[in-house]
């Protein structure tokens, strides 16, 4: 297997900071686990099962693969590239085979502790796996794996393992309009316009490792109060040999975890066999606050010890902050902030590419990132920290309002929060976007009520995000109380005037004629400056053939103009629409492969220039 994990301190540079991270973290995952892996990317058997055949013909058994694909890489360019099936999309529905062999790696002993484990970096939409003919079942009992965003791991039993061994994986996904798809086409928006092709199928890493019979999983939540310089860890375990255990917490000074701990504690605790969740609460004196201006971060390591002292442990990089919505405004670290984001859509960008993207957002200024229905690398969150930049996490939606819609959004919310908890960076929560896959979100009390639950879930057991129930307009109200910590609005217009006029409307309360569709729904909501207002999406303005200006220099120039109306009102932050070009949508201020602006740099930085002026009778 390939070496342990090593650590490095990052050097000023951007492309140091890049390698550095590479280095540290060359697996798709936020929490690290310091044990010895094995990637299995390159080059995989390939064959398109087109009349669904392969499960009644038990492919996983044996089969003859005509092609071969790069993993990782999507199902759309394994098509394309396969020589009996020209087509670059996919119709209605389609089931993919991949396999490949590999020889069983030495294993990392400790006192006969230790097993594999096989980890999907994101695949789906649904995933099936097999080992020797055997199929797999995931560490939380599936068979069939649903999702692909996320990351998803099989521990591996010596009774099946063999010198070497034929991994065989079996990929289905549809247009079906149920399931999360974000803005990838279905059969209820066909592509085209703000619509796009299906990139599907394996389109991260996958390796094998070394993993303790009883180890903490490689998540790890994080909730700090800035105040007392608490730390509140939620943890995961997974035992195997039921019996007394010590939970161990070391914090260190980021990159340096090496010599004594800022902090330490021991955590005894009787664990019975299976999986669950422990919160543990550290105190970290003196600790400085992460902020985009200044973002500190520190190393966790966290170990369990059984009664032998065998350790099992992982690592993970976190910041202490708070977020707040109070008023009119939005706090960080009890401290006013006001967000000069932009709308961010990945698509199909490789992970290097998305790299030097987030460098040209900050270069652009923002300190928000707002990254739309979409799942990302999470090493990308882990960037975000490192540099400064906060972010706007939204589920991918379904396309339509149905009883199992909302089933498989709570699933792939459930997913994604349990992977993106450690990283300071991420403020803000959406649920949905536009009510896509709530269409019937004014008319239907059941849609409404399961935003209203999602809500609440989240105050409970996620605090230290702030939530947005359904972006852009028809925000749910429940006896006059607004069930999202942000009102938000998508305002779109190219003229200054309209535009001053729209801005007026939204800080005076008006929540008709505003945006496309009423602002609130549900039960009678009055806006009197009770919850922050942000423009969550505007501009747009492409060139003349997407009917915007005639340069880039009279783009930068009407920005700057929109920008400066913003900040005249009592306005808690705004998403420009947005980072990059991607198929029809030609708006983007950023080149999608080279990162490199086509706009000057600070152009969204609003930060401190004007004082908001606030209605009449309203005191500061």
């Amino acid at each position: 297997m390939t070496a342990k994990l090593p650590n490095l301190s990052l050097s000023e540079s951007k492309e140091d900071v890049i390698l550095a991270e590479e280095e540290q973290n060359p697996l798709p995952r936020s929490v690290l686990r310091t044990n010895s892996f094995l990637l299995l990317d390159g080059e995989w058997q390939f064959a398109f099962d087109s009349g669904d055949r392969g499960l009644t013909e038990k492919w996983y058994l044996e089969h003859h693969y005509e092609h071969t694909a790069t993993w990782p890489g999507s199902v759309e360019g394994h098509l394309a590239e396969a020589k009996d099936h020209q087509q670059k999309a996919w119709q209605d529905e389609v089931i993919v085979w991949y396999e490949r062999e590999f020889a069983l790696p030495d294993k990392d002993e400790a006192n006969g502790q230790t097993m594999f484990q096989l980890t999907f970096g994101a695949c789906g939409y649904e995933t099936r796996v097999w080992l020797n003919g055997n199929l797999l079942t995931t560490i939380e009992g599936e068979e069939i794996h649903y999702g692909e965003y996320t990351s998803f791991s099989y521990e591996l039993l010596e009774e099946i393992l063999q010198p070497i061994n034929r991994l065989t994986v079996r990929i289905a996904d549809s247009l079906d309009a149920e399931i999360p798809r974000g803005k990838q086409e279905s059969h209820v928006y066909k592509r085209g316009g703000i619509w796009y092709q299906t990139h599907t199928g394996a389109v991260r890493s996958v390796w094998l490792e070394t993993i303790e019979r009883n180890r903490l999983r490689s998540r790890v939540g994080v909730m700090s109060v800035v105040e007392d310089y608490l730390v509140r860890f939620n943890l995961t375990t997974r035992i195997h040999d039921p019996g007394q255990y010590t939970i161990r917490l070391n914090i260190y000074e980021h990159n340096k975890n090496d010599g004594d701990p800022l902090a330490t504690s021991d955590f005894v605790l009787h664990l019975d066999k299976g999986q669950k969740q422990q919160r543990l609460v550290l105190e970290v004196p003196g600790a400085k606050l992460w902020s985009p201006e200044e973002p500190n971060l520190y190393c966790l390591i966290a170990q369990l010890i059984d009664a032998d002292g065998n350790i099992a442990a992982i690592r993970a990089h976190f910041g202490l902050r708070k977020v707040e919505s109070r008023g009119r405004y939005i706090y960080l670290n009890n401290q006013q902030i006001y967000l000069d984001g932009i709308l961010y859509q990945p698509g199909n960008s490789t992970y290097e590419e998305t790299k030097r993207h987030l460098y040209a957002m900050k270069e652009l200024g923002c300190n928000l990132v707002r990254v739309h229905i979409a799942g990302v690398d999470p090493r990308i969150y882990n960037l975000a920290d490192e540099i400064g930049l906060l972010l706007w996490v939204e589920v991918p939606s379904p396309h339509s309002s149905t009883q199992l819609s909302r089933q498989n959004h709570q699933a792939e919310l459930i997913r994604m929060l349990a992977l993106i908890e450690t990283n300071p960076s991420v403020i803000i929560w959406s649920l949905y976007n536009e009510d896509w896959g709530a269409e019937d979100i004014a008319s239907n009390p059941a849609t409404r009520q399961y935003i209203i639950d999602m809500y609440h879930y989240m105050l409970i057991y996620h605090p230290q995000f702030l939530v947005v129930d359904n972006d852009g307009w028809k925000h749910v109200s429940l006896e006059g109380r607004l069930k999202s910590d942000l009102l938000t609005a998508h305002l779109y217009t190219p003229d200054l005037t309209r535009w001053q006029e729209l801005l007026d409307m939204l800080t005076n309360g008006q929540l008709e004629g505003v945006a496309a569709h009423p602002l609130v729904v549900g039960d009678p909501f009055f806006y009197r400056g009770q919850v922050p207002l942000v423009v969550s999406e505007w501009g747009g303005f492409g060139f003349p053939d997407y009917g915007g200006p005639k340069d880039s220099e009279e783009r930068a120039e009407r920005i700057r103009q929109f920008k400066k109306e913003l900040r005249l009102r009592p306005i808690a932050g705004d998403v420009y629409t947005q980072a990059t070009n991607i198929e029809d949508e030609r708006n983007g201020l950023i080149d999608a492969h080279t990162g490199e602006l086509s706009v000057p740099a600070d152009l969204l930085n609003s930060r401190n220039p004007i004082q908001p002026e606030l209605p009449s009778g309203t005191s500061k």
